[in-house]
């Protein structure tokens, strides 16, 4: 998984030649498929048309550079009207407003996050009410130019970390029964990777012996924790079982 701005601006080396061939200047998206399908090409030799590389022309997007089989992979945008007609839409994500489809603003988005080996968009990141959250793409309708229109139920699916929109980490963590009185058994899990285990236990850490500042319920009106109580490990664990949105809720309710 990249950001949008791990990609743009990395120079655009062919394997075959072994040489630059440019850098990455934008990304374009395809509102429609909810997905980056070419990369522009910023080259100070080229005056007049655009040139691009299909997404699927990618061979690797590495720290430092980006590359290609060859320069076959580039071609001119001006020769494709369809591709010319996805780049004129200029849709852009990161700096855009999103809207629920009922035109409730949740926030606006800081960055945006892209499967490096297929071109999906994954999901984004968001500012909502001063602070930072994540949202995956499946709550996205549209993308539009202006605005990003979201499913109606998209702000009880925040996510506490971008990290969560990978899908190979997207799998449940496995824990004690909370009865049991014992702390979460983190050494065990369903093929969870091991950065997720380690994000739980970050959020344990944090949390843990601060006070809670208002009652937190969970999605179906029920009362998780009470406003005053100085959250436990158990606590925690509570709150990571239910919907992101309520860790989300918990969080930026508490102090020292």
């Amino acid at each position: 998984m990249k950001n949008s701005s791990q990609i743009t601006g990395l120079p655009i080396i062919s394997i075959t030649d072994g040489i630059q061939v440019g850098k990455v200047k934008s990304l374009v998206i395809n509102p429609d498929k909810g997905s980056i399908d070419f990369l522009t090409i910023d080259n100070e030799d080229w005056q007049v048309s655009i040139k691009a590389i299909p997404f699927k022309k990618v061979v690797g997007i590495g720290e430092y550079a980006l590359t290609v089989d060859s320069e076959n992979a580039i071609i001119d945008l001006n020769e494709i009207p369809i591709t010319s007609q996805l780049v004129n839409k200029k849709i852009k994500i990161s700096n855009t407003k999103v809207m629920t489809r009922k035109g409730e603003l949740l926030g606006e988005v800081t960055e945006y996050f892209v499967d490096e080996n297929s071109g999906m968009i994954l999901g984004m990141e968001l500012i909502v009410n001063g602070h930072q959250v994540a949202l995956s793409a499946e709550n996205v309708l549209t993308y539009g130019k202006d605005i990003i229109i979201v499913k109606e139920d998209a702000g009880s699916q925040f996510l506490t970390s971008t990290s969560e929109l990978d899908p190979e980490r997207l799998q449940p963590v496995v824990v004690e029964d909370e009865e049991k009185g014992n702390e979460p058994d983190v050494s065990q899990s369903t093929g969870e990777d091991v950065e997720i285990l380690a994000l739980k236990e970050k959020q344990i850490e944090i949390l843990k012996g601060k006070k809670l500042l208002k009652d937190i319920y969970d999605t179906n009106g029920n009362l998780l924790l009470q406003e005053g109580a100085i959250l436990s490990t158990e606590d925690i664990v509570k709150v990571q079982k239910q919907f992101p949105s309520v860790l989300v809720e918990l969080s930026m309710n508490v102090q020292a």
